[in-house]
């Protein structure tokens, strides 16, 4: 298996697909790097060479991914914590913090409740 950023990707899928598996690279991401690399999108990972290998992992060096982006994440949110914003406290009372209707949704962000509907026997 090749591994890219501390991820074993998959040998059977298109290379372009495979590098989504990744944290912090998407599919158009993925492709800039392969089009840098200078590789076939449609090549499977099994087919790669070990030079093409090392041209796509220097290549996503240049970006933020896996470790450093989760633990930039999680700062970022910490922060907003600290400072108590809007979003800060909505994450600290762990509700949704985008705007999201909360009156009859947000079940799996605000956790099961011990009643939901009055049931009829």
């Amino acid at each position: 298996m090749a591994r890219i950023s501390g991820v074993d990707i998959p040998r059977d899928k298109r290379v372009v697909i495979s590098l989504t598996y990744v944290l912090g690279i998407g599919k158009n991401t993925s492709k800039k790097v392969l089009s840098v690399a200078g590789i076939n999108e449609d090549t499977r990972v099994k087919d790669l060479t070990d030079d093409e290998l090392v041209r796509i992992r220097a290549e996503v060096e240049k970006y933020t991914t896996e470790g450093d982006l989760r633990r930039e994440v999680s700062f970022n949110i910490k922060r907003l914590m600290e400072i108590a914003s809007y979003r800060g406290i909505r994450h600290r009372k762990g509700l949704p913090v985008n705007g999201q209707n909360t009156k009859n949704n947000a079940r799996t962000r605000k956790g099961s409740k011990r009643t939901v509907a009055g049931k009829k026997k």
